[in-house]
């Protein structure tokens, strides 16, 4: 069954990604309105979590916001299929890394680098980073798909530019014995994903609410010893994205607790409120803030 949805959808999602950029943007207004107008997609969701984090936000503002973060959606998930066949050219053309020498700076301290990255902009077309002959290899810690034949075309789309994809079941694991054996890397992670509440050992106030939070990186890094960065990404335009690798810490072991995590934090906050149309606000991230915080829960700030 999975094998037959992956065939009847395929076909169509390779025909989408070889659009010339003109046609294929008009596309995505189709999908917006299809989304936004006819479905409704979570649009609940969408206007709890703005009227939520921006609570003296005028309601015109937030129906402003709302519509440009759902146009901005469709963009990302037609890139997302654009990356079955865009061109490397392409791809440098409209992914651009300000700062690759801090990274090259970085890599002659020979410390794998942990790239924290939140649910802003777009992080789909990351892998550009392996086009520009860098000693690390790119890892990217994500979710399996359930359907088999999907998680496969994912990790044959990251792996393009010679990237590899981690389970998050077995990231851990990974990333210790790729340190163990030599093998320096750069693990890109999206860190603001909301833990299970059963699982929520660490607290903090992120838009001014207080939510669970993963402390996977902080953590790893200050194990490991590795350097972190925050994937800064910025739209300048339709479908043209600047990232910049902003330094969170060249020395995680001697770093306080929640260090890296507060930090992060800030960054991707600071993002959030200058342009916050470009936040996934479909996400619920916030879905945990009325749950009781366990006794043996940790409160980060």
């Amino acid at each position: 069954m999975q094998g037959l949805v992956f065939w009847a959808i395929y076909p169509i999602l390779w025909l989408i990604s070889i659009l010339p950029f003109r046609i294929f943007y008009m596309v995505s207004d189709l999908i917006f309105v299809l989304v936004y107008h006819l479905i409704g997609y979570r649009r609940k969701t969408v206007k709890e979590n703005l009227r939520l984090v921006f609570p003296k936000m005028p309601e015109a503002e937030i129906k402003r916001i709302e519509k440009k973060f759902y146009r901005h959606m469709c963009d990302m998930f037609l890139e997302m299929i654009k990356s079955i066949s865009i061109s490397e050219k392409e791809l440098k053309k409209r992914f651009v890394f300000t700062n690759l020498e801090y990274l090259r700076k970085l890599e002659n301290m020979n410390k794998s680098i942990i790239v924290m990255c939140g649910h802003y902009a777009s992080y789909e077309w990351m892998n550009a980073l392996q086009l520009y002959n860098l000693k690390f290899h790119a890892f990217g810690i994500y979710k399996r798909i359930r359907n088999k034949h999907f998680d496969r075309l994912a990790k044959k789309i990251r792996g393009r530019y010679n990237g590899t994809l981690i389970s998050t079941y077995n990231a851990t694991e990974k990333i210790r014995y790729n340190e163990e054996n030599g093998i320096k890397g750069y693990y890109a992670m999206i860190a603001d994903q909301s833990p299970k509440i059963n699982r929520a050992k660490h607290w903090i106030h992120f838009m001014g609410i207080r939510v669970p939070v993963f402390e996977g990186s902080d953590r790893l890094a200050r194990k490991l010893d590795m350097n972190v960065v925050y994937l800064q990404v910025k739209k300048k335009n339709r479908g043209y994205y600047e990232a910049t690798m902003v330094p969170v810490t060249e020395d995680a072991q001697k770093d306080p607790e929640h260090y890296i995590t507060e930090s992060f934090i800030k960054l991707l906050e600071e993002q959030i409120r200058k342009k916050p149309e470009y936040y996934l606000w479909t996400h619920k991230r916030w879905k945990h803030r009325n749950e009781p915080i366990p006794k043996n829960a940790e409160i980060i700030n």
